[in-house]
């Protein structure tokens, strides 16, 4: 299982953003490289309470995915809806600025989230719910992952 609290792991994802351009394009979905990247850092600093984060009210069938969404040996797949706040086409969300910039401040993000010892306590997951430590470390790796394949990457 692959985890940000794994040096190599962690090693993985950072590089992999670094080899992503402006222009790369996807291999599906909307968004775009810089929009990509702007998504990925708002979604770790939402759940390290940097960011405004609506969580949904009322009963929510994602809650009872969360095993599998964490733990199965499978890719996310394609298309699944995200929060408003980050959803880069609904235009809530923080724009791309200067690439450069936002793709550091989205390894700043990543190297705060996966920090120890940790300066801040997670926020509950809007679709999942509350994660421990451990699930966190996984959805990280996994969230960074889903988007980096998303541009062949």
């Amino acid at each position: 299982m692959h985890t940000l609290r794994n040096p190599k792991d962690c090693q993985d994802i950072l590089v992999r953003l670094q080899c992503i351009c402006p222009d790369t394009p996807r291999g599906w979905g909307r968004m775009s490289a810089p929009q990509m990247i702007c998504h990925l850092r708002d979604g770790f600093l939402g759940v390290m309470g940097d960011v405004p984060m609506s969580q949904p009210s009322g009963f929510s069938w994602w809650r009872l995915t969360k095993p599998f969404a964490i733990y199965a040996p499978v890719e996310w797949p394609q298309g699944v809806p995200t929060r408003p706040e980050f959803d880069q086409l609904a235009g809530t969300a923080r724009s791309p600025a200067e690439f450069t910039a936002d793709v550091q401040g989205l390894l700043d993000a990543i190297e705060r989230f996966s920090a120890q010892p940790r300066a801040f306590a997670f926020r509950p997951h809007p679709l999942f719910g509350v994660l421990s430590e451990r699930e966190w470390m996984i959805w990280g790796y996994r969230h960074a992952d889903h988007h980096l394949r998303q541009f062949g990457n």
